[in-house]
């Protein structure tokens, strides 16, 4: 099955997952990089989970729902990072808009059994 084929919703869903990926690397790679541990092991630490799915990509439905389960992290680190680290706020934000697209987009699409 190839991109274009794939429902609107797996196809935001697949880009919200790049976007938060590339967003954890500009955020703790370039921007904000941590000051009292290494870029490296925080690169790592935020960056390898996103990257597991990857193996079951040729299975959409599945790779997204590894991430939606994964989002779940990231979705508590933002709602963190926006309540406590006022120069961080936006990154946060954009954070918590992506994982919730990210699992809205599981939500839609759930295909429910005809009656």
């Amino acid at each position: 099955m190839s991109a274009a084929d794939l429902p609107i919703e797996q196809k935001l869903g697949l880009a919200a997952w790049a976007a938060l990926a590339a967003l954890q690397l500009v955020w703790h790679g370039w921007l904000l990089p941590a000051q009292s541990v290494s870029v490296a092991l925080v690169l790592a630490i935020t960056l390898i989970p996103l990257l597991l799915p990857l193996a079951a990509l040729r299975k959409p439905r599945r790779a997204l729902l590894w991430v939606g389960i994964l989002a779940l992290f990231y979705f508590c680190h933002g709602v963190a990072e926006a309540w406590s680290a006022p120069a961080e706020r936006a990154l946060a934000i954009i954070e918590i808009v992506l994982t919730l697209l990210l699992i809205a987009t599981l939500g839609a699409g759930v295909r429910r059994p005809r009656r």
